[in-house]
């Protein structure tokens, strides 16, 4: 399994929000690119990142950072927040994004799954899968699409999405356990890779999630709040 430590980005800023709640955030360290240095030291290969501006409005004020995260943290960086057209996967891919998270505009325009799959091959391709209750959110998780999670899983691989990114909203930033019957439930659902992401606190959620078969995990607010010792998640992920 792969740990993905996280950053999210707002105003050039790293932040932190409470279960997806922009009115709860605020910021968690200085500079992005140390950040995402002291993540490779750890011994993490990937890392996760939230454009939120761009999840908000579309506008890609923080694409410098991202370019230096791309280049200089000698990490895979996949990046979600607001990629909706196959012109946004175009800019990120010039940026040097590993993979791209393709969220609201999977349900709005499932198509760009498919194209973007055939493009530039299904394993840079991810769906983000926000839910809440089981049901998809869209637009920073704030419209509910109607869709019901594990029915939009099969269709985003049918379509050619390599890799699955499911988030509990009400686990996200919430350090209070991982999702597992939700993720046991997806990952036999699907064949493609799942990724964990909200709930981690501690070491345990790392091994548990792991049991689930997910293909990795994601961690953001444990590794800010010292709840989790991000070396000793990667060596848990990686042990056989």
């Amino acid at each position: 399994m792969t740990i993905l430590p996280a950053i999210d980005l707002k105003d050039g800023r790293c932040v932190r929000l409470y279960k997806g709640d922009f009115d709860t955030v605020h910021q968690v360290a200085e500079d992005p690119l140390e950040v995402a240095r002291r993540f490779r030291k750890a011994g993490a290969a990937c890392m996760h990142v939230v454009d939120l501006d761009g999840a908000r409005s579309g506008q890609r004020k923080n694409a410098a950072i991202v370019r230096a995260l791309c280049e200089g943290s000698g990490l895979r960086v996949e990046l979600g927040g607001g990629l909706r057209t196959m012109a946004d996967l175009e800019a990120m891919d010039e940026l040097g994004v590993w993979r791209f998270i393709i969220g609201s505009a999977a349900v709005s325009d499932p198509e760009l799954v498919r194209a973007a799959a055939e493009r530039f091959g299904s394993e840079r391709v991810a769906v983000g899968i926000d839910a809440k209750n089981g049901r998809v959110r869209t637009h920073g998780w704030v419209e509910d699409s109607g869709l019901d999670a594990l029915d939009f899983a099969g269709q985003m691989e049918a379509l050619g999405a390599g890799t699955l990114i499911f988030t509990d909203i009400d686990r996200d930033g919430t350090l209070a356990g991982p999702p597992l019957e939700s993720l046991k439930r997806l990952c036999a659902a699907v064949s493609c890779g799942v990724v964990a992401s909200g709930g981690v606190a501690k070491l345990e959620d790392v091994a548990a999630i792991k049991e689930t078969g997910a293909a990795g995990a994601i961690i953001g607010k444990a590794y800010y709040a010292g709840t989790i010792d991000l070396a000793e998640a990667v060596r848990i992920a990686e042990e056989d």
